[in-house]
């Protein structure tokens, strides 16, 4: 694509940020929309996010941003108006710029991964599953979850306080029990890793691998390595599973129609 002064802006923002994979193909999936436009990457960490949406707000060509971790819910925060699923969460991954200069948000992670999952062959319906994470991307996950049907969701995060808080949240939905979980796997038949365990050498694995079984399917939101340790241990094993970067392919066309609207 040609940049020029026309070219409309959106930016994908996150601490950190070097593992995503969007902002390239984003770009593309634009153009051969016939879109003049660019998404670039922005390393923000938590204590400069309010002062960098306030500012980037004052850029007018800029339509769009993205959010990863760690700044799903203080960007929901920053949201003007949001969708009914956003406002359950209290968590958004994606903005628009709305007509009259505000934000619209939304939240599309739990989509991305229940239609990764199913694209690799799991049906989640009457399943008992078990995520580990509390945070913006697990309490996307574990709504859509429960919309797709499974019959018990026990969640796990070290942070007890954010866990109890998110079981009592997607409890309200009525739709299956949700329980507090442990990192041993033993019992359930899908295994959703949404912590970024697994980025960094050295990272403790998130669940107990030695507990998985061959009939037990794995995802992990993690998309660099491309393959995670959980998900490759879970391989070693015979399980089924997918990676971040399949949540992100089976996010993509639903992130471009909130941003471009065609």
């Amino acid at each position: 694509m040609l940049l020029n002064g026309a070219t409309r802006l959106h930016v994908i923002v996150g601490d950190p940020i070097a593992q995503v994979r969007s902002p390239a193909g984003m770009t593309e999936a634009m153009a051969a929309r016939g879109h003049n436009a660019v998404m670039m990457p922005i390393h923000v960490t938590s204590d400069d996010l309010a002062g960098f949406l306030t500012g980037a707000s004052l850029a007018r060509n800029l339509d769009g941003i993205i959010v990863t971790v760690p700044h799903k819910f203080a960007c929901y925060r920053f949201c003007t108006e949001a969708s009914d699923r956003a406002h359950f969460l209290k968590a958004v991954n994606i903005l628009r710029r709305t007509p009259n200069g505000g934000w619209m948000g939304e939240m599309l992670d739990g989509m991305g991964f229940v239609g990764a999952i199913r694209a690799a062959g799991c049906r989640p319906e009457g399943q008992r599953a078990l995520l580990i994470g509390a945070g913006g991307a697990a309490s996307a996950i574990g709504l859509e979850l429960l919309e797709a049907g499974v019959r018990e969701l026990a969640i796990h995060d070290l942070d007890t306080a954010r866990r109890d808080t998110l079981i009592h949240r997607l409890a309200e939905t009525g739709k299956a029990p949700v329980v507090a979980g442990s990192s041993d796997p033993t019992g359930f038949d899908l295994v959703a890793n949404a912590t970024p365990a697994g980025m960094k050498d050295g990272d403790p694995l998130p669940v107990q691998v030695e507990h998985l079984q061959p009939h037990m399917f794995v995802g992990c939101v993690i998309t660099a390595p491309a393959v995670s340790p959980l998900v490759a241990a879970a391989r070693r094993i015979g399980c089924a599973s997918s990676v971040g970067r399949d949540m992100y392919a089976a996010e993509q066309a639903m992130m471009l129609e909130f941003l471009l609207g065609n």
